[in-house]
């Protein structure tokens, strides 16, 4: 069974040298978007976001120890990888319905 989750990564003291292996490994295990760098409590930071399904009843926690493994592989040494996994298919949301009362009150205000 697959479930879909949007996964957020974030990768502090990392090589800058290997952060092109990091980037293809971490695209060879999700589909990340474009990754980016910045600064989070003054260390530089390479982060993504990207939606997929994990599958074959994989959990959240062992895909992260999965990715964090290729990461560290990638980059030669300890590095720090955080991963954020939110679960899409259930999540609560709220519906807002404006019906004909809404698109009249409208009119008196837009006027």
């Amino acid at each position: 069974m697959s479930r879909y989750f949007e996964m957020q990564i974030a990768i502090s003291n990392f090589r800058p040298a290997r952060k092109k292996k990091i980037v293809a490994a971490c695209l060879r295990e999700w589909n990340f978007g474009k990754f980016h760098e910045g600064k989070k409590d003054g260390k530089d930071v390479l982060w993504s976001v990207g939606e997929s399904v994990l599958c074959g009843g994989e959990s959240e926690d062992e895909f992260a120890e999965r990715l964090a493994g290729e990461v560290w592989k990638a980059n030669g040494a300890f590095c720090r990888v955080e991963v954020t996994a939110t679960y899409l298919e259930d999540m609560p949301c709220e519906v807002h319905v404006k019906d004909k009362v809404d698109y009249e009150e409208w009119l008196t205000t837009a006027a």
